[in-house]
């Protein structure tokens, strides 16, 4: 499946660059105005009118083609399995779970973490709220 996915992607790019150079090489709608009036356009490689006729159907044709191989990668690069879920719900299966990290001198690389002091019966300081009035310094 990978290689026709490369194969069609491959058609779809050589289709585009020659739009690109064939759109490139004829000529607007007021180039033939000049060539009404003699400025030498019939006596080009395809006749006076021929090369508007095969530049444009052969864009059209790549136009064509370039289309398809646009729809057929939008259509097999949308293929899933049936049990697959959300892209979401795969990486919450394969995350790995993450220790808590390391404050203080455990966090330092090449320190030994102290000894954790013994409980005390001490109150904890009340927690300051982060926002709102406690953040305004008080004299």
């Amino acid at each position: 499946m990978n290689i026709f996915l490369t194969i069609i992607l491959a058609v779809q790019m050589l289709s585009a660059l020659g739009m690109i150079g064939l759109i490139l090489i004829q000529h607007g709608k007021g180039a033939d105005m000049g060539a009404a009036f003699g400025s030498g356009g019939s006596g080009s490689l395809f006749g006076a009118s021929g090369s508007a006729n095969f530049l444009s159907r052969t864009t059209a044709v790549l136009a064509g083609v370039f289309f398809v191989c646009t729809l057929a990668l939008a259509y097999f690069g949308n293929l899933r399995p049936a049990d697959s879920g959300s892209v979401l719900e795969r990486a919450g299966a394969a995350a790995p779970a993450m220790a808590p990290a390391a404050s203080g001198a455990a966090a330092i690389p090449g320190t030994t973490a102290p000894a954790a002091p013994a409980a005390s019966t001490a109150p904890a300081a009340p927690a300051i709220p982060a926002s709102g009035a406690a953040q305004i310094p008080t004299k």
